[in-house]
C-alpha cells in the first residue's frame, strides 16, 4: 500500500530539485513579485466580495502563472496540466499539494481582463522602475531592432484578403459570428529576407531567400551595456520597421549611441536623433547601381559588432520560450509578446544579478 507524502518527504523532494539547478529558485528569490500586486489589483479592479461566493485566486499568483505560460511556452490547457504536475511549479506559485490548480479558463480570464485594461505595458513599467532602483540603469547606448511572431495562418480568399486589408469584415463573414471569432483580421503577411546556406566547396553563391510569414512584429530597443529590453512595441508583420524607431528611443538611456540596422535608416529619423541630442550609428544602405566604400563597409561591420547584441534576445523568445501567438487579434497579441518581454527581463535579471554576485 502506498502511503501519502509528509511534510519532511516533500521537503526532501523540493532539496532535490534545488540541487539540481530548479532555475525557478532563482526566479523567484530575485524577482520582487509583489511589486506588481497594486498595479494588478488596479487592472483587475475586482469588487469588494460583499455578496459572497467563491474567491478569487490570487492575483500575483496568477500573474506567475502567466509568466510561466511565457517562459515555458504553455498554452492554458497545458498551464492547468503542468501546475498540477510539477513541484517546480508549485512552489514558484507558493501552492500546496492540496491546493487546486486555476484551470485553464480561468488562466484565460485572467490575461483577458489584463488585456482589456492595457495593463501589460504598465506591468512592464513597474518592472523596469525596479530595475532601475536596483542600479540596472539604461546605460552606454540602445540598441533597436524587430523580429517576427508567427501567428496561426488564415486560409481565407483573396476577395476576403482585399476586405482585411481595407479594414472591412469581408461578405458574408457576420452572418457566421463563430468563424468571425476565429479570424484574425489585424495579422498581417510579409515577406522575411534570408540567405541560403552555401555549399563547402563554394559551388552554390549564397542567395536571398524570400520566405513568406504571417502575424505580428515585436519592436524593441534593449541598452547595451545590460541587455534588457527597455522600450517595446507590437504591430503587425508588415510594418517597415524603420517607422517605429523614434517611438522605441529611450531617453532615460545615458549615453546617446543608437545602434539598428539599414531599415531604420532615414531622412526623418537621422534629423529626428540629431535634434534630439542622439547619435547615430545606424547602418548605412549599399549606393544602388555602385559598390559600397571600404570605409563605409568597414564601419558597417563594426558597428554588426554591437548591434549583434540584440539577437540573443530575439533567439531566447524563439527558442526556448517558444514565443507563439495563437490569440486573436493584436490586442492579445500585444499582452502575448508584452508578456514575452517582461519574462525574458525576468531571466535577464537572474543572470545579472549571477555575474555580480560575490563568489
Amino acid at each position: 500500500m502506498v502511503s501519502q507524502p509528509g511534510f519532511f518527504d516533500l521537503d526532501d523532494r523540493y532539496a532535490a530539485l534545488s540541487k539540481a539547478g530548479d532555475p525557478l529558485v532563482r526566479l523567484k528569490e530575485i524577482v520582487p513579485f509583489e511589486a506588481f500586486r497594486h498595479r494588478l489589483e488596479k487592472a483587475l479592479n475586482r469588487s469588494d466580495r460583499a455578496r459572497g461566493g467563491r474567491p478569487p485566486y490570487d492575483c500575483v499568483l496568477m500573474f506567475k502563472v502567466l509568466v510561466l505560460q511565457a517562459l515555458y511556452n504553455l498554452s492554458d490547457d497545458q498551464a492547468e496540466f503542468q501546475i498540477g504536475d510539477r513541484l517546480s511549479f508549485m512552489r514558484f506559485l507558493d501552492m500546496a499539494l492540496s491546493d487546486k490548480a486555476p484551470d485553464a479558463k480561468t488562466i484565460w480570464l485572467f490575461r483577458e481582463l489584463l488585456t482589456q485594461a492595457g495593463a501589460i505595458a504598465k506591468l512592464f513599467a513597474v518592472f523596469d522602475a525596479r530595475l532601475k532602483e536596483s542600479g540596472y540603469l539604461a546605460m552606454s547606448g540602445q540598441i533597436i531592432d524587430a523580429s517576427l511572431v508567427a501567428a496561426p495562418r488564415q486560409r481565407n480568399t483573396e476577395a476576403e484578403k482585399a476586405a482585411i486589408k481595407a479594414g472591412e469584415i469581408p461578405e458574408g463573414w457576420q452572418d457566421t459570428p463563430a468563424k468571425l471569432r476565429q479570424k484574425d483580421r489585424d495579422a498581417r503577411w510579409t515577406v522575411k529576407f534570408t540567405k541560403a546556406k552555401t555549399k563547402p566547396d563554394g559551388s552554390m553563391p549564397p542567395v536571398d531567400l524570400a520566405i513568406p510569414a504571417f502575424g505580428y512584429k515585436n519592436h524593441i530597443a534593449i541598452d547595451r551595456r545590460h541587455g534588457l529590453i527597455r522600450t517595446w512595441a507590437v504591430t503587425d508583420a508588415a510594418r517597415h520597421d524603420g517607422a517605429h524607431l523614434i517611438g522605441l528611443i529611450d531617453k532615460s538611456n545615458t549615453a546617446a549611441g543608437v545602434w539598428a540596422d539599414t531599415a531604420y535608416r532615414s531622412k526623418k529619423n537621422e534629423a529626428w536623433l540629431a535634434d534630439n541630442g542622439m547619435r547615430s550609428c545606424i547602418h548605412r544602405r549599399k549606393p544602388q547601381g555602385r559598390p559600397m566604400s571600404r570605409r563605409a563597409a568597414l564601419a558597417n561591420a563594426a558597428k554588426s559588432r554591437v548591434r549583434s547584441a540584440i539577437e540573443p534576445v530575439f533567439a531566447r523568445q524563439k527558442g526556448p520560450m517558444g514565443l507563439f501567438v495563437r490569440t486573436i487579434g493584436i490586442a492579445r497579441a500585444t499582452t502575448k509578446i508584452g508578456l514575452a518581454n517582461l519574462a525574458y527581463n525576468m531571466q535577464r535579471l537572474v543572470w545579472l544579478d549571477r555575474r555580480t554576485a560575490p563568489a
